[in-house]
C-alpha cells in the first residue's frame, strides 16, 4: 500500500491539493486562487476553465513539493464547493457558461415562485430544502432557459449538469474521451432534486424545474470501494489513481472532525460559516430554518443525515472590509485591528451582500452597519465584522437546538479563520459553550482523504480516523450571561433592519 492518500478541495475562492499520511499529518500542499466574476448586482461566477488549470496546477505543484509520483498515492479524494453549477458539452468538454455560484442571486424569482403554492412544501418534504437562491436546481433552469443552445443540447444528451466535483472527477477521467459523470449522495443533496430517502434523482422535482434527467451525474457513496474512476495517465498525477471519495466541503469537514456519531456537531469557518449536526440515520425534518442533508455515505452502509444551518458570508465579509473598503490590506490584520477597541462601540455589522440564509431565508435582506456615532473608529467596525460570525453561528446553533432537542456542549471549529483567536474567543462568549480546534483547520481536505482511504483501505475503519484526531486550543467563555443576551439582542435588531430591502416578486 502506498503512503499518501491526496485530496482536492475545491473551494469558493482557491482550489487546494493537499497530501496526507497515515496519521492524517498534511505532508503537502498547494493552494490557488481563481477569480471572482462579478457581472451585476447579486451575480457571482466562475470560470470552470481556470478552475480546472487551478487543479491541475496545484496538484502538480503539490506533488512535485515532495519529489512525489503517482506510485505514491493510494487513493484521491475530491470535496467542493456545494451548489456552484456546471453546465458543459461532453463532447467538447467547454462550458456554455460561467459556473454559477452558490452565493449568486439571479434565481430569486424562481425560488419564489416555488414558494407560492404546493411545490414549495413537496421540496421541503422530498429533498429537505426550501425553495432558495442557494440551490442548484434553480441554477441550471436559468442555464437552460436563457444560454442560448442549452435546452437543445440537453435534451439531445450533449448538455450535461454537475457541481464543481462532478467538472473536476470528469476531467481528471479523461474529459471528452472517457470522463466519469459522477456525484455523491451530499452534493446530490443540495440541488432540490434528489428525495432524500430513495437517494436518486425524483422525477417530480425534476418537472418543477424543466430539467431533463440525462443532464444529471450518476448518484453514488461518498466513499466508495468501487472507484468512481481513476485518473489518466496524460493528466496531472501521471498515473492511473483511484478515485473513491467524494463530499460536498461541509460534510467533508464533519468526517474530517470525526463527527460520525448522532450529536456531535462541527462549524467550519470559510467564506461562508456552516454548522452541522450529525442526526445519524434518522431524518430530521427542520420546524426552524435549518436543512435536511446527507452528511455521509459510506460504500453500502445506510446514509447519515445532519442538519445543518448554512451562512453566506462570514469569512467574506472580512475580504469585503479588505477589497471594497479598504480598512485592511491582508485578512490576517482584521484581528489586530479589532483588538484596537474593547468591545464593538454598539455597531453591528450584519453581512446579508447576498440575502440572509439560515435560519431566515430572507433574500429580499441586505447588508447593514447599525449603531454608527462619531466616537466609532475602524476598530469597531472590524470587531463587529468579527461578532457578525458569531452571532449568525448562534442564530443556527438555537435553531438546531429547538430542532434537535440537542444542546451544544463543545462547539468543534475548523476553516481558516480559526487562525483568528479573537474571533474564536468571541465564539465562545456569545455561545456560552467551549470552543475546540483541532491540530488540522483544514479539515473538509482531510474528510474528502479520510473517505477515499476508507475505501482502499488505508484506514480501516472509523476508530482509526478517531486517533488521529488531536485538539490544538480550547476557548473558554467569559461573558456574563447579561452581556451574552444584551449582545445578542442588538444583533436581533440589525438583523431586523436588513429586512425587506430588495423587492422580490
Amino acid at each position: 500500500m502506498p503512503d499518501y492518500v491526496a485530496a482536492i478541495d475545491q473551494g469558493t475562492t482557491s482550489t487546494r491539493c493537499m497530501i496526507f499520511d497515515h496519521s492524517g499529518k498534511e505532508v503537502a500542499r498547494h493552494q490557488l486562487e481563481h477569480q471572482q466574476i462579478l457581472p451585476q448586482a447579486g451575480w457571482v461566477e466562475h470560470n470552470p476553465v481556470e478552475i480546472w488549470e487551478r487543479t491541475r496546477a496545484v496538484i502538480q505543484i503539490a506533488l512535485g513539493s515532495k519529489g512525489l509520483t503517482d506510485e505514491d498515492i493510494a487513493a484521491l479524494g475530491v470535496t467542493n464547493q456545494r451548489e456552484t453549477t456546471v453546465v458543459w458539452n461532453k463532447r467538447t468538454g467547454r462550458p456554455y457558461y460561467n459556473a454559477i455560484v452558490w452565493q449568486d442571486t439571479r434565481t430569486d424569482r424562481i425560488a419564489s415562485s416555488l414558494d407560492k403554492d404546493e411545490r414549495g412544501d413537496i421540496i421541503r418534504r422530498k429533498a429537505g430544502l426550501p425553495p432558495a437562491t442557494y440551490f442548484a436546481g434553480g441554477k441550471i433552469q436559468w442555464i437552460l432557459e436563457n444560454v442560448d443552445g442549452v435546452r437543445e443540447a440537453a435534451e439531445s444528451g450533449d448538455a450535461i449538469f454537475g457541481t464543481t466535483d462532478s467538472w473536476i472527477v470528469w476531467n481528471l477521467t479523461g474529459g471528452p474521451t472517457g470522463g466519469v459523470h459522477v456525484t455523491d449522495v451530499t452534493n446530490a443533496s443540495r440541488t432540490m432534486l434528489m428525495n432524500l430517502e430513495t437517494l436518486d434523482w425524483d422525477e417530480e422535482l425534476l418537472g418543477f424545474f424543466d430539467i431533463p434527467r440525462q443532464m444529471l451525474p450518476e448518484i453514488r457513496p461518498s466513499s466508495d470501494p468501487s472507484a468512481y474512476g481513476t485518473t489518466v495517465k496524460n493528466g496531472p498525477l501521471g498515473g492511473e489513481i483511484p478515485i473513491t471519495g467524494i463530499l460536498g466541503d461541509q460534510q467533508a469537514a464533519m468526517v474530517g472532525q470525526v463527527c460520525l456519531d448522532a450529536g456531535e456537531a462541527k462549524n467550519t469557518y470559510g467564506t461562508g460559516n456552516f454548522l452541522l449536526l450529525n442526526t445519524g440515520p434518522e431524518l430530521v425534518r427542520s420546524r426552524n430554518g435549518l436543512l435536511t442533508t446527507v452528511c455521509y455515505q459510506f460504500g453500502d452502509q445506510p446514509p447519515a443525515y445532519a442538519l445543518e444551518g448554512s451562512i453566506a458570508v462570514t469569512g467574506s465579509a472580512v475580504q469585503w472590509l479588505r477589497d471594497q473598503l479598504r480598512l485592511i490590506s491582508n485578512a490576517t490584520q482584521v484581528e489586530a485591528l479589532a483588538k484596537e477597541v474593547e468591545d464593538n462601540g454598539g455597531v453591528y455589522f450584519v453581512p446579508a451582500f447576498s440575502g440572509l440564509f439560515a435560519p431566515y431565508w430572507r433574500s429580499d435582506a441586505r447588508g447593514v452597519i447599525v449603531g454608527l456615532s462619531r466616537f466609532n473608529n475602524s476598530g469597531h467596525i472590524a470587531r463587529a465584522a468579527l461578532e457578525a460570525i458569531c452571532y449568525q453561528s448562534r442564530d443556527v446553533a438555537e435553531a438546531m437546538e429547538k430542532d434537535s432537542g440537542v444542546r451544544l456542549e463543545v462547539l468543534k471549529v475548523d476553516g481558516g479563520i480559526t487562525a483568528n483567536e479573537l474571533c474564536m474567543q468571541i465564539q465562545a462568549d456569545v455561545l456560552g459553550v467551549e470552543v475546540s480546534r483541532p491540530v488540522v483547520a483544514e479539515t473538509t481536505a482531510l474528510g474528502a482523504a479520510y473517505a477515499a482511504g476508507l475505501a482502499v483501505g488505508f484506514w480501516q475503519d472509523t476508530d482509526e480516523l478517531r486517533q488521529n484526531w488531536n485538539e490544538s486550543k480550547r476557548w473558554q467563555p467569559a461573558w456574563s450571561e447579561e452581556q451574552r443576551e444584551t449582545g445578542y439582542a442588538g444583533w436581533r435588531k440589525a438583523v431586523d433592519r436588513t429586512l425587506n430591502w430588495v423587492d422580490v416578486d
